[in-house]
């Protein structure tokens, strides 16, 4: 795994797309920091630029690098839930101006998979994720799904665990509201 993470981390840092398995499904990824390439995951997917992507983190002590305001019962509720939970986070910065829509939020999900947190770890960035897919066709369960030009599209193609089915659906999307509550946005 850790030759695997080293090549993973030269293509994020020259700015490259990849194939990865996720905490969820199989999802295509870049540095999300870096504008050009996450236009290249945006132009891959044929998915519009208005239609936000997810954000990886491997810690809930970094969600303030990217979020103006963390209320302390987030952390609470995200270390109580045991399926992966992406939260709609208002005020988001740091993050390429693509990953941000125009009303100032970013959906991030801190990840529990040993090889997603390992990757995030040793990249020191968040990651983007969005399912490898091209814009309105299913999300692939499992590697083989994956269409070739999706395949051929990225700069590199992750060569861990082609054969495991993480989770039969994406992630849960919570968005964060002004009061605190939580509005259910996928389930």
């Amino acid at each position: 795994m850790e030759e695997e993470i080293k090549k993973i981390i030269g293509v994020l840092k020259s700015g490259g797309i990849i194939l990865y398995p996720t905490d969820t499904v199989w999802g295509i990824g870049c540095d999300a920091t870096n504008v050009k390439a996450v236009s290249k995951v945006y132009k891959l997917k044929k998915r519009e630029e208005s239609k936000t992507l997810i954000t990886l983190l491997d810690t809930f002590d970094k969600l303030p690098n990217y979020v103006s305001n963390v209320p302390d019962t987030i952390y609470d509720f995200l270390k109580s839930v045991t399926s992966p939970v992406t939260i709609i986070y208002p005020g988001a910065k740091n993050l390429a101006k693509n990953v941000i829509t125009k009303d100032k939020t970013a959906a991030i999900r801190i990840v529990r998979d040993e090889f997603c947190f390992r990757m995030i770890e040793k990249f020191e960035k968040p990651i983007v994720s969005t399912s490898a897919n091209i814009s309105g066709e299913e999300a692939p369960l499992y590697f083989n799904k994956i269409s070739p030009e999706i395949i051929k599209g990225v700069d590199y193609v992750v060569n861990l665990y082609h054969d495991r089915i993480n989770q039969l659906k994406p992630s849960t999307i919570l968005k964060l509201l002004p009061n605190g509550e939580f509005k259910i946005i996928r389930s």
